[in-house]
């Protein structure tokens, strides 16, 4: 939430208007969110006596029920709009359609909305708050790794726009964000691993602690789903915990400062200085951890190229990325997208490159003077450094599916998303028949 004082004065030719708003949002740690015990979230809707939830239907067709009870309990009335957003879904249409619900719920200004789901839900229902009547209160329950870790933690909203990740958007605060770990319980392992990235990025370039956590526990947090899962050991537990309240209060001592990125050197942009180029360039997009693994692991390498990290922790990084199963490399990672990826980043950040690289391991500094010639040069000294790990450096469940959800599940069922439109599934011949097509094309006109 946010308020704002301002002060108006006449000046000579006209006026001067000087305004400071204060943002105030806060964080609860709450495993068991809908347990009719806890009554932190309903104490947030009592005053209203009902509550519109914008939530994912994978979160729905799990926790639907028990949403239901939790608020019959407190006496309060749910309305659930089920949503499907993907990456390819992440777009203006998903946001009007999430608009009608609240127009047809009949949200009264300053009436909170409840928002249920992955950082895209995150982003695209907090946009649709952020838009509707210029300003609609919201609070957040984020339900996946990269949800609780990331998107949760910025006030940063938005969606997609053509082939440009995030072009539209917004600067907006929930009122509150609840961070309830068990929903990791039932989250696949694919989208785990997909969220893990995001602890590698903060970690990498701002807590050397954190590093270390994920390295010794790296096989059983996947796995284990952070400790949630049944049969998690207490050691497991407490490291998990402490990564997770680390790797949040990180994130937060860094991005406070500079919520709405006035300030252009972010720490946190590790990994993100040529993934939202890579990320929807195929058919099938990449999930975000993987887009992100790629560019951070080739900027590792081009920080060892540099001599700005040693060998050792050079391959401490790429191997943790391996070991999580995370996509070190891709074909379309080539010269001619290193460079479109330069090209729209500087337009970003102010016509400066501000490329976060560990100097050394768990710290950071921002490249602004690399050529494209010592890119391509790192490029090609990566690609050989790949070929030694499994896979050689492609990534375990990199591509949107069905669990991401959006356009590729299979459903016949009308939506407000797809517009009734028959959708199909991941199809992984068809995909790589797509990718090869993708990088014969980028090589005719390099």
């Amino acid at each position: 939430m946010s308020d704002l004082t301002a002060t108006v004065a006449e000046t000579a030719n006209g006026f001067q208007v000087e305004g400071v708003e204060r943002i105030s949002y806060g964080f609860t740690f709450l495993d068991g969110v809908f347990n009719p015990e806890n009554s932190q979230l309903a104490d947030l809707y009592k005053k209203w006596g009902r509550c519109l939830a914008i939530a994912d239907v994978n979160v729905c067709a799990m926790y639907g029920e028990q949403m239901q009870a939790y608020f019959r309990h407190h006496g309060i009335t749910l309305e659930i709009h089920r949503t499907k957003i993907s990456e390819k879904a992440k777009t203006m249409e998903t946001l009007l359609a999430i608009c009608e619900a609240m127009t047809d719920f009949g949200i009264i200004r300053k009436e909170p909305v409840l928002v249920v789901g992955g950082g895209l839900i995150t982003d695209v229902a907090g946009f649709a708050c952020a838009t509707y009547r210029r300003t609609t209160n919201y609070v957040r329950i984020p339900t996946t790794v990269i949800g609780l870790i990331d998107a949760s933690v910025s006030i940063k909203v938005a969606v997609n726009h053509g082939k440009h990740k995030n072009r539209l958007g917004a600067y907006h605060a929930p009122m509150h964000t609840f961070l309830d770990f068990t929903f990791l319980r039932t989250l696949p392992e694919a989208q785990v691993r997909n969220g893990f990235a995001e602890l590698i990025k903060i970690s990498t370039c701002a807590d050397l602690r954190t590093f270390e956590l994920l390295d010794k526990y790296c096989e059983q947090l996947i796995s284990m789903k952070f400790g949630r899962a049944d049969g998690s050991s207490q050691e497991l537990v407490k490291a998990a915990d402490e990564i997770n309240r680390r790797g949040i209060h990180v994130m937060l001592k860094l991005e406070t400062p500079n919520l709405h990125e006035l300030g252009l050197d972010r720490v946190i942009a590790y990994g993100h200085t040529w993934s939202p180029t890579l990320e929807l360039a195929p058919e099938t997009p990449l999930r975000h951890g993987h887009a992100i693994s790629v560019d951070m692991a080739y900027s590792a390498t081009l920080a060892y190229s540099r001599g700005m990290i040693t060998s050792e922790d050079h391959r401490r990084i790429l191997n943790l990325f391996s070991r999580a199963g995370l996509t070190m490399m891709h074909p379309l990672f080539d010269e001619v997208l290193l460079s479109k990826g330069t090209e729209a980043i500087l337009k970003t950040r102010g016509g400066l490159l501000r490329a976060a690289i560990p100097c050394p391991l768990g710290q950071c500094v921002f490249l602004n003077d690399a050529t494209q010639d010592e890119m391509n040069k790192a490029l090609k000294m990566h690609q050989e450094f790949v070929k030694e790990y499994p896979r050689e450096g492609a990534g375990i469940d990199a591509y949107v599916d069905s669990s991401d959800t959006g356009v590729f599940m299979e459903t016949e069922d009308k939506d407000a998303v797809t517009g009734g439109m028959k959708t199909g599934g991941f199809n992984a011949k068809l995909e790589m028949a797509n990718l090869k097509t993708e990088m014969a094309m980028s090589g005719a006109q390099a």
